[in-house]
């Protein structure tokens, strides 16, 4: 098995109608696809999801942190 070590790969997302992009570890995408498709939604609305839950933070972190975050929390 190789180790998990891969620099960030950056990639864009749709949120409320907006691109952006995103730089996540490839394992990080990873996560990121199969709590989509357990959930049933596409990357863009989870991502939108988490997005929404960042800003109301006291102290908002990056988007991709935030998405880190919420994707070992869960």
């Amino acid at each position: 098995m190789e180790p998990p070590y891969h620099p960030p790969v950056k990639r864009s997302v749709q949120i409320e109608g907006h691109k952006t992009s995103i730089s996540l570890e490839p394992i990080f995408w990873d996560m990121l696809v199969e709590a989509a498709d357990s959930e049933g939604i596409a990357i863009n609305a989870l991502v939108a999801r988490i997005d929404e839950e960042r800003i109301r933070s006291d102290t908002p972190p990056g988007l991709a942190s935030a998405v880190r975050v919420w994707l070992v929390s869960q």
